[in-house]
């Protein structure tokens, strides 16, 4: 296989889970796929999917890619149609806005990120198991349940998008908001695939097959 089929980028911007998601990469694509820590844009070369993971405030997030030139390299990959996976943290910082520091996202689609505005009853941040509802048929939700299977999620916050064709799915948590977009090629989650077990290693291999069906 050649460069361009083999290896899925993976983004380090100083934070966060790589090392999860990196292995979760590696469990899917066994010996057919490359996983490749880059850095910044010089470092990313012709990849056959890239995946932004995240954890810890998007004001950092924003920053360090601003910074290493790879805001626009994620720009780039999403405008041209090209298999992007974005997780927690890499999906807020696809939106124009989010309160969390009044910070401004990569605005790669419009919307907002906000806190949860909960009862009293219902804890901040959302921790743990809970049901994903696809309302769109995505080839990264195939072999899984449309509205019953469990995904890891850790945030304060969630997006808003202004256009409701972006929504990929929803979970409820005192009502319902989104837990993922879909457009084209692009997805981005804000569960956490690589903590959820044999689901989210579902999602992944979905994604590398995008991947290597498109290069």
């Amino acid at each position: 296989m050649g460069e361009n089929i083999s290896t899925i980028a993976v983004i380090d911007y100083g934070m966060g889970n790589l090392r999860s998601v990196q292995k979760a990469l590696e469990t899917v694509g066994a010996n057919n796929v490359r996983v490749r820590i880059v850095r910044s844009r010089q470092e990313l070369g012709e990849p056959a999917g890239l995946v932004l993971p995240g954890v810890g405030a998007i004001r950092d997030c924003v920053a360090a890619l601003e910074g290493s030139g790879l805001a626009d390299s994620v720009r780039g990959w999403i405008s041209e149609n090209r298999p992007f996976l974005g997780v927690c943290l890499g999906l807020q910082a696809l939106f124009d806005h989010s309160e969390e520091a009044g910070v401004r996202g990569l605005g790669v689609f419009p919307g907002k990120v906000v806190k949860f505005r909960l009862r009293p009853d219902f804890k901040i941040p959302h921790i743990g198991w809970n049901s994903v509802s696809f309302v769109k048929e995505e080839i990264l939700n195939r072999e899984l349940h449309p509205a019953s299977d469990q995904f890891y999620f850790v945030h304060s916050y969630h997006v808003v998008p202004e256009n409701s064709d972006l929504v990929w799915c929803q979970t409820d948590y005192d009502g319902p908001f989104v837990s993922g977009i879909s457009r084209g090629n692009c997805f981005a989650t804000q569960f956490h695939p690589e903590k959820s077990q044999a689901k989210g290693l579902q999602i992944y291999r979905n994604f590398l097959q995008l991947a290597l069906d498109t290069a």
